[in-house]
């Protein structure tokens, strides 16, 4: 065991009141009672060397704290030291640590009740993860040199990924994009947070959808935003009777949780209204790369760039541990985004960057979607059938992302939620999801939905049906 570093503990000092060696033992007193000293004292002359005082000095304190029952000591050993409970009370009462700010709360607020489980709500298939090709890429940029990438320049992301992005974005999204307007960050959360505080004061009025994702919800609250609830119906988002905003968050083309793709209609309603209140659309487009059936339809961004900011998230293709986002900001906003970004300290890691960038650029990021957006779209329908099966279940199979939302009969939300919990479930309470009235159903993940588990998940839920 390694003896503690006294030089954090105590500093005495020759030009105090107290001798040096009562500081000593008050010192390290003090921290033994408090838990902060645990395991063994230095050697008295080790201790000595360190503090700059003589060994008698230390070795009278080390006595005083033996003569407390604060330490053990034994010829030729290092002094012991006793567990707080037998080391005696602390000297004073312990002071209560200040809690955090309003905002501290708002940023630290509860997102969703779910049981950590599988099949939680955006998580894609780990064994499905591309490890062989994801390692050949991450071990060719890690022995590249980076320039001056390897310290802090290219804070918002390698001119490689960035470039490989604009092509795919405009590809197969039908953005505008430049490279120089696209932020790499470190996930869909720190980009919804880098936005609310970057481009919104405190007492702004920001939209999001109802249900919708609990995080822009801590994201805008936490920047101190007036944050009001946008109904959400097979539509998707209506903003018809919606204030003036100066951010207005939608999935337009899945909606999250629920599913639903905005209609052209609500698009034209959407960036009509961002006109009026001169404010910005942020189109969270978390999971395009997964659509399953029906025509798709462009990124809201590529008919308005100049009031649409678009983000994207390397999540649900790959894992959400990679920690790897985009930003694609209007004209000339993505300036000012980089400087506060830098600022705020939202990086993405450079290598998991390169690697990413050469994965794409090779043609593996996209055979590796073909492969898994087939197993995906399988296991959703799979899913909706199974489910379509109880009684009171209404859903439609998914036509993107890789997750389902689902209303239930009244009352039986908190009774379903444990019962798949206690079954290995990551289901999450569409309450949750929810700004204004709670709207009773469950949201759960299919990535991951074998038979075996469809089977487990639609017997636990339909036995809470039944028994109600």
């Amino acid at each position: 065991m390694e003896p503690l570093v006294l030089t954090a503990l105590s500093t005495p000092d020759r030009n105090a009141e107290s001798p040096l060696t009562v500081q000593l033992y008050r010192d390290l007193l003090e921290a033994i009672r408090t838990g902060r000293a645990r395991g063994q004292l230095p050697s008295s002359r080790a201790a000595a060397a360190a503090l700059g005082v003589s060994r008698n000095t230390v070795n009278a304190a080390y006595e005083l704290l033996r003569a407390e029952g604060a330490v053990v000591i034994r010829p030729g050993a290092a002094p012991e030291i006793l567990p707080p409970a037998e080391a005696g009370p602390a000297m004073g009462a312990a002071e209560q640590s200040p809690g955090p700010s309003a905002r501290g709360h708002a940023w630290a607020e509860e997102r969703r009740r779910s049981g950590g489980g599988i099949m939680a709500p955006g998580h894609p298939d780990e064994p499905l993860f591309p490890r062989d090709d994801w390692a050949m890429h991450l071990r060719r940029a890690s022995r590249r040199r980076l320039g001056g990438a390897f310290a802090y320049g290219e804070y918002s992301g390698l001119p490689a990924l960035r470039e490989v992005l604009a092509r795919r974005l405009a590809a197969d999204r039908g953005m505008q994009v430049a490279p120089d307007d696209i932020l790499i960050t470190p996930g869909s959360q720190a980009s919804l947070a880098l936005l609310a505080l970057a481009l919104a004061d405190p007492g702004d009025t920001a939209l999001v959808e109802e249900p919708g994702y609990p995080g822009t919800r801590a994201a805008f609250r936490g920047a101190g935003l007036s944050t009001l609830p946008l109904p959400v119906d097979t539509e998707g988002a209506d903003v018809s009777a919606a204030p003036r905003a100066r951010l207005t968050y939608l999935t337009p083309a899945n909606q999250y949780p629920m599913g639903h793709r905005l209609s052209l209609r609500r698009r034209a309603e959407a960036l009509d209204h961002a006109r009026i209140s001169d404010g910005f659309l942020v189109e969270d487009d978390y999971d395009s790369e997964f659509h399953w059936h029906g025509r798709e339809i462009a990124a809201l961004q590529g008919s308005a760039p100049e009031r649409v900011i678009a983000l994207g998230t390397a999540a649900k293709a790959l894992m959400p541990a990679l920690r790897i986002g985009w930003i694609v900001a209007p004209p000339g906003l993505a300036g000012p985004l980089r400087a506060a970004q830098r600022n705020l300290g939202l990086a993405a890691n450079v290598h998991a960057q390169a690697a990413l960038a050469e994965f794409m650029e090779t043609g593996r990021y996209r055979a590796h979607l073909r492969r898994i957006a087939k197993v995906y779209g399988e296991r959703g329908r799979a899913l909706a059938a199974a489910l379509r099966s109880l009684p009171g279940i209404e859903v439609a199979d998914p036509s993107g992302g890789v997750q389902i939302g689902f209303r239930l009969p009244e009352g039986h939300e908190a009774s379903a939620l444990t019962a798949l919990h206690a079954a290995g479930f990551g289901t999450a309470a569409l309450s949750d999801y929810c700004l204004g009235p709670p709207q009773e159903g469950l949201i759960t993940g299919f990535a991951e939905a074998t038979p075996d588990r469809i089977a487990r998940f639609t017997a636990t839920l339909g036995r809470v049906l039944a028994a109600r």
